[in-house]
């Protein structure tokens, strides 16, 4: 890739964070380019989530920098990374679950961006044929997996450049992972940019342009996800259980 396609929306350098006293990452470095899907794999409890909340400000960093659109984010609060146009969709999705799915759309509404696609309840129903059938339905008589196409719609909603994927098919039945990663690819097409944070190696596969490994806090592997897909040595080191 070359130009603007080669850019850099998203880039830590040497992060160090903490819970308490203990070192959940040490030293790690990665970078998203524009309209790129790239994956972080590890196994439960590598240190992938507590990544992505990093990033968005959920947890701060001891050291190191964050950098999106070319801006030092780290120490800012998650409202205001948002704002910037990172979207985030957490692991455990929080749907409302006494609003609709109506009403939570609404919820995640932000004002247009210049550089961003723009998001509307009829375009997001469009991508989510299934959510269209049930606007009035409240979000706690979803299932799993409408919860999840729910809680990614509710992110476009407010605009975003960037989108932060924590464990997307977590809990959800092959078929829907399947949905998931087809919504990822029409993501793509509309330019967004995206950091998914996984398990699973198949989804991440069908998505994914890069990848990283992260291992006890560590990234451990940096490549191309068809690199990935053709070294068998390091997916049974730092992926297979």
């Amino acid at each position: 890739m070359t130009g603007a396609a080669e850019a850099r929306v998203l880039e830590l350098t040497g992060v160090d964070t903490f819970y308490g006293r203990a070192q959940i990452l040490s030293d790690v470095s990665l970078e998203v380019r524009r309209s790129e899907v790239v994956a972080l794999l590890g196994r439960n409890g590598a240190g992938k989530s507590t990544t992505i909340k990093s990033i968005i400000g959920l947890v701060r960093p001891a050291k190191g920098e964050i950098a999106f659109e070319g801006k030092p984010i780290q120490g800012l609060e998650p409202f205001q990374i948002s704002r910037l146009g990172l979207g985030y969709v957490p692991e455990d999705r929080r749907v409302f679950t006494g609003l609709t799915v109506a009403e939570n759309l609404e919820v995640g509404r932000q004002p247009r961006r210049e550089n961003a696609p723009e998001w509307t309840p009829d375009k997001l129903f469009a991508l989510f044929p299934n959510l269209a059938e049930m606007s009035d339905r409240l979000g706690g008589l979803m299932s799993g997996g409408e919860q999840q196409m729910l809680t990614i719609a509710r992110t476009l909603m407010g605009n975003p450049t960037t989108m932060l994927l924590d464990e997307p098919s977590e809990g959800l039945a092959p078929v829907i992972v399947e949905q998931v990663a087809k919504t990822i690819l029409d993501l793509k097409a509309h330019g967004l940019s995206i950091l998914l944070s996984e398990q699973n190696l198949h989804l991440s596969t069908l998505v994914s342009d890069r990848a990283y490994i992260i291992e006890k806090g560590r990234i451990r592997y940096e490549g191309s996800m068809a690199e990935l897909a053709e070294n068998e040595e390091i997916r049974a080191a730092y992926l297979m259980v």
